[in-house]
């Protein structure tokens, strides 16, 4: 149970609500009880209540357009206005909860309250308790963890590449490093020649400077054209690796399916048709359910008034011998009028129950088909996004290789450039040397090459020192790696399990609390009453998978002690009525409303005696902050006399 508001009043401002025109009633927290006869706008005040905390069971006064509520409660206050356009209510404002369907179905217990006819009408229990819950949204999180999953696995793979990796690049470090020692020793024999024929040569200064200028401007060029092709070699191993990336994604766009709107729009339909369909469905089972009661009570308390008027001529009278037989097997259908035997009414009434059951099993199989296009369309909608990602990647590459594309032609044409500056270059030095510096040419030549190694190795040296380091800390993350898989794999297991955890928390909480309310409430002649959880084989498209179903069991006991299983259909109004409310209390446990949603409401419990009106609302107070129960005076008099009363709205 929440304890923030449980010591906290609530005020509730209502104006054109169901019959209110105009109230302000403020009541504390625990059980209010709201008594008074029929027509005392007690539903109306519940209705605002609800309105206040965000459910749409409300009603505007007839001749009004326009209500509002103001809830204050825990020194915050909620607003809700509700107009009539087109015939049609819409609610607008600030409301306690944004999650109405869940409220809605367990908190907010009015007589017309899902949860509660859910076991008059048999409906899937099972659905009704997992209505709150996005099984697609949950199969989709499944399926992104699971890609992250292997992603991070992916990325395992590459750091234990990367460490056999390592010892290969540290091998070819080293043997860098012993090239750059040789290649640095042969340059610094080359400048020593050089000094060495310099000192030698004996030419004019002018020539000297023209020639050493030559020689100099050679090897910037040189060195500019050895730059240019070792940009090449890597422009051209780049374009490869974008054209293979290109490859390999065109590959992944032709698996993927590219389905269109048509198709989506066509499930969209399907879906929406189906759930239509299923709705007409549900409204047909209620309809049932609602008519086999009336004729199962006719059948079972018989009809005196009927027998009363029956006439001379065999359709009515009052001869005691024709009314003796009567009695005994024949009676007066109630809906025609005409005298028919007992045995044929409860033959309709059995091709209605076999009837129902079809029925029912039609939306279970709704429920079932309706799942299965939900799932195929997040499926279609996973592919879209996916196809989307991998065509926007696929334009970024071609744009990448048309880039450098450009890039490679622009340097192939520097380098021919380049290549005739060098050949031009080398004739003018061959014209300003004499025989002497033929040498000096040579070695200006091998020095230049030299230098451009040297600079060459170091540059390398520095990409595999990173390269090593880059790998040091890739294998340094790996730990953060397999940490993150951890957690995956637990976020993983928790949302597989969510469903099941839900399903058994559901079943648990109902079974307990029933049997608890069984024994307070008095039912002698009911041993016990729980939801058994099946597991079931169904099909799901192409394939066959498990999912849950609750069963409703019933257990009774005789008058000498005997024991004999019964069922739903046979329960009293007043079963019928502490089942609906205690499978509505498990729900409203099961999904945290007892610390999300403080109130709970009671309405139309009429069917249950006012002893065991009195022991339900003491025991449904333990759970909710707040508790509005709304009864007839002799009802309420039954109650707690600490419980706070309301009598005039």
């Amino acid at each position: 149970m929440g304890t923030q508001l449980e010591q906290t009043s609530a005020r509730l401002n209502v104006q054109n609500i169901g019959g209110i025109d105009a109230a302000d009633v403020e009541f504390g927290s625990g059980v209010t009880v709201l008594t008074g006869r029929n027509a005392t706008n007690r539903t109306s005040f519940l209705q605002a209540v609800i309105a206040g905390l965000g459910g749409d069971s409300v009603t505007l006064k007839g001749d009004a357009d326009r209500g509002e509520v103001e809830l204050a409660v825990g020194g915050e206050t909620y607003t809700r206005t509700v107009s009539r356009e087109s015939g049609e209510l819409r609610f607008d404002g600030a409301p306690y909860t944004d999650d109405s369907e869940t409220a809605g179905l367990f908190a907010f217990l009015l007589e017309d309250n899902e949860a509660r006819q859910a076991i008059v009408r048999q409906d899937d229990l099972r659905e009704i308790i997992m209505k709150p819950v996005d099984t697609g949204e949950i199969q989709s999180e499944i399926r992104r963890l699971k890609r992250e999953r292997e992603e991070l696995r992916e990325e395992l793979d590459r750091i234990d590449a990367l460490r056999e990796r390592l010892p290969e690049l540290e091998e070819r470090r080293d043997s860098l490093e012993e090239r750059l020692s040789e290649t640095e020793a042969a340059l610094d024999e080359r400048r020593s020649r050089l000094e060495g024929l310099d000192a030698d040569v004996g030419e004019t200064q002018e020539q000297k400077r023209e020639l050493e200028a030559a020689l100099d401007e050679l090897q910037d060029t040189q060195a500019e054209l050895n730059r240019v092709e070792q940009r090449i070699d890597t422009q051209r191993e780049s374009l490869a690796a974008s054209e293979s990336e290109r490859d390999s994604l065109e590959d992944e766009l032709a698996e993927l399916p590219e389905g269109s709107e048509g198709e989506l729009s066509d499930l969209d339909s399907e879906i929406e048709r189906l759930r239509s369909h299923k709705s007409s469905v549900e409204a047909s089972i209620t309809q049932l359910q609602k008519l086999l009661e009336f004729n199962r009570d006719m059948l079972e308390d018989g009809q005196p008034g009927l027998l009363d008027g029956l006439t001379d001529d065999g359709v009515g009278g009052t001869d005691g011998s024709l009314t003796d037989q009567l009695a005994a097997d024949r009676t007066v259908c109630w809906t025609c009028g005409s005298e028919v035997r007992t045995e044929q009414i409860e033959e309709i009434v059995s091709e209605m129950e076999a009837f129902r059951r079809e029925q029912v099993q039609e939306r279970n199989s709704l429920s079932a088909e309706i799942d299965e296009l939900v799932e195929q369309r997040e499926a279609y909608r996973s592919t879209k996004r996916e196809r989307k990602r991998v065509q926007r990647k696929l334009e970024e590459v071609e744009t990448e290789i048309e880039s450098r594309e450009s890039t490679l032609a622009t340097l192939e044409t520097r380098r021919e450039e380049l290549g005739g500056a060098v050949e031009e270059l080398e004739s003018t030095v061959e014209e300003l040397e004499s025989e002497a510096q033929e040498t000096v040419l040579e070695l200006h030549k091998e020095a230049n090459q030299l230098e451009f190694e040297r600079d060459s190795l170091l540059e390398e040296i520095e990409a595999v020192t990173d390269d090593i380091a880059s790998v040091e800390e890739r294998i340094a993350e790996e730990a953060d790696v397999e940490e993150q898989i951890g957690s995956l794999e637990q976020s993983l297991e928790r949302q597989r399990t969510r469903i099941d955890r839900l399903e058994r928390n559901a079943v648990e909480a109902f079974n307990g609390h029933m049997e608890t309310l069984l024994d307070v409430l008095e039912y002698d002649n009911i041993e016990r009453i729980w939801i058994e959880r099946v597991q079931q084989q169904v099909r799901e498209g192409r394939e066959t998978t498990t999912r849950s179903r609750f069963d409703l069991q019933v257990i009774r006991t005789t008058a000498d002690g005997a024991v004999y299983e019964d069922t739903v259909a046979h329960l009293s109004e007043s079963e019928r009525e502490l089942t609906g409310l205690v499978f509505a209390l498990a729900g409203y446990l099961v999904h945290d409303l007892h610390e999300t949603m403080p109130f709970m409401i009671l309405d139309s419990l009429e069917a249950l005696d006012a002893e065991r009106i009195a022991s339900l609302v003491d025991y449904f107070a333990d759970y909710a902050s707040y508790l509005l129960v709304a009864l007839l005076p002799e009802d309420a008099a039954a109650l707690n006399s600490s419980y706070e009363r309301v009598t005039e709205i």
